[in-house]
């Protein structure tokens, strides 16, 4: 997993549990962001997938979001696009 920030990698187990205080080690970025959300997605509703999450407009910031699940980093739309693009190449006649 990669910062959303730096995209330096971070040294996190798979069972570390982000708090709302935590930072990046590298540039001192918010951990506990939208953008590092397994939700966040640029494309879905209020950019996040999960629907039971209220409005965070500042993507970037330390937030209380209680669905909050280490896992982003990334553009989400931009994976998606990604792997769109692989199929269509895949299937191309």
């Amino acid at each position: 997993m990669n910062c959303y920030n730096c995209s330096k990698e971070l040294d996190f187990g798979a069972e570390f549990k982000v708090m709302r205080s935590d930072d990046c080690p590298h540039c001192g970025a918010d951990m506990h962001v939208c953008k590092m959300c397994i939700h966040y997605d640029t494309i879905a509703y209020n950019e996040c997938k999960e629907p039971m999450a209220d409005r965070i407009v500042e993507k970037e910031k330390a937030n209380f979001c209680d669905y909050f699940k280490l896992g982003g980093g990334g553009d989400a739309g931009a994976d998606k696009d990604a792997m769109i693009d692989a199929a269509a190449a895949l299937f191309k006649k």
